[in-house]
Parts: C-alpha cells; sequence; structure tokens
C-alpha cells in the first residue's frame, strides 16, 4: 500500500520566501530519509518552498482566480512530503513517529488511492493512463 506523509511544519505558513532550514535540521532529516530507503519502502520525497512564494489558482464562477502567496487565511500548509509503499496503515504511521520532526510539526499520513480502489466503471474509464510512466 502507498502513503503519503505530508509533513505541515509550525509556522511556515507565514515563512518568509527565502527561508531554508539549517544544517543540523536537515542533517537530521537526511538519516531518517536514509532509513526509509535502506528499509526499502521510500517511492518518492520533496521539500516544498515557502507558501509566500507560491500561488493559489481557484475556480471562482468557473473561471481562474490567481492569489499570489502568502494565504492569510491558512493556518497550516505543506511543507514537504514522502510517498512510501508499506504493509499497512500502522506500519505508515510507524514510520510517521520516528521522524526528526520539531514540536510544533505535524505529519499527516494519507493512504494513495490506487484504480483497484475504484469500482470497475471507472477503472475502465481510466484504463490505458499510466501516469507517469511513459
Amino acid at each position: 500500500m502507498r502513503f503519503m506523509m505530508l509533513m505541515i511544519p509550525g509556522g511556515y505558513a507565514e515563512a518568509a520566501p527565502d527561508v531554508r532550514p539549517g544544517a543540523e535540521a536537515v542533517e537530521g532529516m537526511m538519516k531518517y530519509n536514509e532509513e526509509l530507503k535502506k528499509a526499502g519502502v521510500l517511492l518518492a520525497l520533496d521539500g516544498l518552498h515557502p507558501p509566500s512564494s507560491g500561488a493559489r489558482v481557484s475556480y471562482k464562477g468557473g473561471k481562474p482566480v490567481v492569489t499570489d502567496g502568502p494565504f492569510a487565511e491558512v493556518k497550516e500548509v505543506l511543507g514537504g512530503y514522502w510517498v512510501i509503499d508499506v504493509r499497512s496503515r500502522e506500519e505508515a504511521i510507524e514510520w510517521a513517529r520516528r521522524c526528526p520532526a520539531g514540536e510544533n510539526d505535524v505529519i499527516e499520513v494519507r493512504r494513495v488511492f490506487e484504480m483497484s480502489d475504484f469500482p470497475e466503471d471507472v477503472q475502465k474509464v481510466a484504463e490505458g493512463f499510466d501516469g507517469l510512466k511513459g
């Protein structure tokens, strides 16, 4: 089963566009990432720039509206993610518990939909699409 572990760093919603983690924080995270890799469960991972350098596209009245960051109404934002392949939800949660996150950080664990999770009519509509595989 594939799961996404979504890092929601405390205070990141208000962070300046040039904010970067320090060497000590990155060192701890690299050790954790290496554990995931050695265990054979890591499929993908990335960190994201703060929302102050991003944009949101909403669709009001059927038309796209672009809002540049930061986003005043947002308290929690995504700071990065891991995609892991494990046997169970409990195993995914255990990996999240091992992350060297900070005191105000949150990791949300969410299962990734597999095509087999959908009814046959939905599978038929999506048939032949291989995503990024080519």
